[in-house]
C-alpha cells in the first residue's frame, strides 16, 4: 500500500504510488457524487491559486489570445480557478460543472474577487440540452475529462464540445499523466495544478480502466476520486476521431517533454 502518513506533508513533495493490493470496484456513473461538500470545501487549499497561476505562466491565456478568442466556455469550472482567471484576463466566460457544490463554491470565489460568474449546472453528456450558443473556445481542465468511463461517453462528449465551438475555434483539454501512472513510474512534482499543503495524495488502485486517487488530509479525513486513466496517444486519437485538427500536446506546458517526468498532459486542438 502507498504510505499515507501525514506529518507536515504537502502535494509538492508527495509521490503518487500504485497500490496493487487495493481491490477495484465499479466507478460511479455520476461523477459529481464523488465531490461531497466537505471535500469541495478543501479543494481550493489543494490547488493554491497563486502558485497554480504562477506555474501556468499564462499558457492558456496566451493561446486563447493568439487564436483571437473572446467568448470561452469552461466546461470543468470546479471551484472557479480558470473561469475567474480568464475573466480577469478580459474574456467573456460561461462556467459549467456537473457538481452543484463545486459551482456554488465557484460563484462565491468569483464574488470575493468582484465578479458575477455566469454558471450552469450541466452534465456534459446532455450539454446541448442545457446550453445554447457557440464559443470561440472550450476549455476542459483540471484532469476532468477522465471522469468519463464509457468509451461511447468520451466520444459523444467530444462531439458535444465540438458543437459548442465556432469553426476555427480551440479546444484545450488536459489530464494527469496516466502513461506514467499505469507504468508505475509516476512521481508528482507538486509544481503544477495541485500545489497546496496539508494533504497527501496516493494512488489507491490503478489498472487499465480505473484509477482511484486517495486524498489524506492532516486532520485524518480521507476522500477518494475515481477516474478513467486515459493515455496520451489515446486522447490524441479521440480528438482526431472527433474531427479536431492541428492537435498539439504539451507536458507541463512544454512542447517537448519526457512522458515519465511529467505531471500533466495538455492538448490544444482546433475545430476546422
Amino acid at each position: 500500500m502507498a504510505d499515507t502518513s501525514l506529518a507536515d506533508t504537502s502535494l509538492a513533495d508527495t509521490s503518487i504510488l500504485a497500490s496493487p493490493e487495493a481491490p477495484a470496484r465499479p466507478a460511479p456513473e455520476n461523477f459529481a457524487e464523488q465531490y461531497v461538500p466537505r471535500f469541495v470545501d478543501r479543494w481550493d487549499a489543494l490547488i493554491d491559486w497563486d502558485r497554480r497561476k504562477a506555474a501556468e505562466a499564462g499558457f492558456f491565456v496566451e493561446r486563447l489570445r493568439a487564436a483571437g478568442a473572446r467568448r470561452v466556455l469552461d466546461v470543468a469550472a470546479g471551484t472557479g480557478f480558470h473561469s475567474i482567471a480568464l475573466i480577469e484576463a478580459g474574456f467573456e466566460v460561461v462556467a459549467v460543472d456537473g457538481s452543484a457544490a463545486m459551482l456554488e463554491q465557484a460563484r462565491a470565489n468569483a464574488a470575493r474577487r468582484g465578479h458575477a460568474l455566469e454558471a450552469v449546472h450541466a452534465d456534459w453528456r446532455s450539454l446541448g440540452e442545457t446550453l445554447d450558443g457557440t464559443f470561440d473556445a472550450v476549455v476542459c481542465l483540471g484532469s476532468s475529462f477522465p471522469h468519463l468511463f464509457a468509451g461511447a461517453d468520451r466520444r459523444h462528449v467530444l462531439g458535444e464540445f465540438s458543437r459548442r465551438i465556432v469553426p476555427g475555434g480551440l479546444l484545450m483539454l488536459d489530464h494527469r499523466n496516466f502513461d506514467a501512472i499505469r507504468a508505475h513510474r509516476y512521481k508528482s512534482s507538486g509544481n503544477y495544478y495541485y500545489c497546496g499543503t496539508g494533504a497527501k495524495v496516493s494512488v489507491d488502485h490503478i489498472d487499465e480502466v480505473l484509477c482511484r486517487f486517495r486524498y489524506d488530509f492532516s486532520d485524518r479525513e480521507t476522500y477518494t476520486l475515481e477516474v478513467y486513466p486515459v493515455l496520451k496517444d489515446e486522447m490524441r486519437g479521440l480528438l482526431e476521431e472527433a474531427g479536431f485538427a492541428d492537435i498539439e500536446t504539451f507536458g507541463d506546458f512544454k512542447p517537448v517533454f519526457d512522458v515519465f517526468s511529467t505531471d500533466f498532459v495538455i492538448h490544444v486542438a482546433r475545430r476546422p
